[in-house]
């Protein structure tokens, strides 16, 4: 079996969506002085690889704990779209070109490149999005998921999260953001996986995202 990590490791220098805090690592206990070593972990419940469930949007609707534990497993298709420009918009031909294997996902990476800006200013740039085509793909469509390897579903400008909205106002999904090395999952379908911390009421939560491949001995 072949395991590829999807994920981008939580540190206290670490880039963070605009106007939150880095995580702090804060000192509990020590071997010297208790024999163990413990740290308090404090954060944003979207710091890094993480998901978003509706209940991050609309008050009354799924949080991640509502989830069954299956909402984060299956498999996963890879849409490259590394050919675009800042600023540009994914567009439906991107499903199109790839639309038998989309199908029989459950879940839709979207495949920027973006994570090669991880920790660099211009990563909170002008990357690109869905359209509302593709959008309403999705929507109609019965995904589990979808994923990016950028901040944020909606531009870092828009501070309406448009497309969160849209997603998430009927549309029982989870959206995750910040994911890496998508370029390594290959053009065929793979299992993938994407469990959070089962916190109570969570409107999100950081993830282990990872990509494995069975092979015939």
């Amino acid at each position: 079996m072949k395991v590829i990590d999807l994920t981008h490791t939580i540190k206290e220098d670490m880039p963070v969506y605009p106007g939150t805090n880095t995580p702090k690592f804060i000192p509990a206990n020590s071997y010297e002085k208790d024999g163990f070593k413990e740290t308090l972990l404090q954060m944003y419940t979207h710091t890094g690889t993480h998901i978003d469930p509706p209940a991050h949007l609309f008050a009354g609707r799924t949080t991640l704990d509502q989830f069954p534990a299956e909402q984060f497993i299956g498999k996963a298709f890879v849409i490259d779209c590394r050919d675009l420009k800042d600023g540009q918009s994914i567009s439906i031909e991107y499903i199109y070109k790839n639309r038998e294997k989309v199908d029989k996902a459950d879940f839709l990476l979207f495949n920027l490149g973006w994570d090669k800006r991880w920790g660099t200013e211009s990563y909170f740039g002008n990357y690109p999005c869905i359209d509302d085509d593709v959008l309403d793909f999705v929507i109609s469509g019965n995904y589990k998921g979808i994923g990016f390897d950028v901040i944020g579903l909606d531009p870092i400008i828009d501070e309406n999260l448009t497309r969160h909205k849209k997603l998430f106002q009927k549309c029982n999904i989870i959206n995750i953001e910040n994911l890496k090395n998508l370029e390594l999952c290959g053009s065929d379908l793979f299992w993938f996986s994407c469990f959070p911390l089962k916190l109570d009421h969570c409107d999100g939560s950081p993830i282990r995202a990872v990509a494995w491949f069975e092979y015939t001995i």
